[in-house]
């Protein structure tokens, strides 16, 4: 247990009569790179909420870092270590790259209240150095994220993670809306977090990129865990196979 970084056991969530999660038992160890694939529908974002706080679970228990966990929010994650990147980036388009780095986590260098003055030198210095450890290359730190291209955007909201996540960063279909060229640049960091050791679950949609990328394939379908399985031991095919139902695995036996 002392490689584990994240731990579910029966993790359940139901949206009324929707079974959207079924006893999802789970792990991540430190420094491993593990994809969660599936069709549309699959539970693959649900699992993604609960371990996150953003909604609360029906049943099952959740360790992380070594103990017991039950966020009452995705603040609570965040606090803990554990940083997400979600689809819709949640960015704000008229703040710059370090006012967006430090959002919510700004650094005062005054605290007189309502009327607190940032230490922005400080924010750029780190927002450079956050940029620099993961490999992210953004021209003008000091232009406002609405002028910047869906790559660049991806980017800063990759680095804002990286530079705080502590114990796991978790990415949601990261480079879904991007061309080839902003791609390669974002699995290029993702690559740059594996050799930093920092732990990583990266939902995709695209398996050439998750052959690329990861240690570890867990497939979800219907709300079900149904495998998890090397990266050197399967192939597309054989994870096709677990997403349409045609191939099935006892899950609980399939952890690695």
């Amino acid at each position: 247990m002392a490689e584990v970084v994240l731990r579910t056991e029966g993790l359940t969530k139901h949206y009324g009569g929707v079974h959207a999660l079924v006893n999802a038992d789970f792990e991540l160890r430190r420094g491993e790179h593990v994809a969660i694939v599936g069709d549309n529908g699959a539970g693959k974002s649900t699992f993604v909420r609960q371990i996150t706080g953003v909604e609360q679970r029906t049943a099952g228990r959740i360790w992380f870092d070594g103990r017991e966990v039950h966020f009452a929010g995705p603040l609570e994650a965040r606090e803990a270590g554990m940083e997400c990147v979600f689809q819709n980036l949640a960015l704000a388009d008229d703040l710059d790259v370090p006012s967006n780095l430090f959002l919510g986590r700004e650094i005062i260098r005054w605290n007189l209240g309502p009327f607190s003055i940032l230490d922005r030198r400080a924010m750029r210095r780190a927002t450079e150095e956050g940029l620099r450890r993961t490999g992210v290359r953004i021209p003008r730190l000091d232009n406002a994220i609405r002028h910047m291209s869906g790559g660049q955007r991806q980017c800063v909201a990759i680095a804002r993670s990286a530079t705080f996540a502590s114990k796991l960063i978790i990415m949601d279909e990261p480079t879904a809306a991007l061309g080839v060229q902003e791609t390669a640049q974002v699995e290029n960091i993702i690559r740059n977090l594996k050799d930093q050791g920092i732990p990583l679950i990266l939902i995709s949609h695209n398996l050439r990129q998750v052959f690329d990328l990861v240690d570890r394939i867990v497939v979800f379908r219907r709300g079900h865990i149904v495998a998890s399985l090397r990266r050197e031991e399967t192939d597309g095919n054989d994870i096709v196979a677990y997403i349409t139902g045609v191939k099935s695995q006892n899950a609980a036996a399939a952890l690695i």
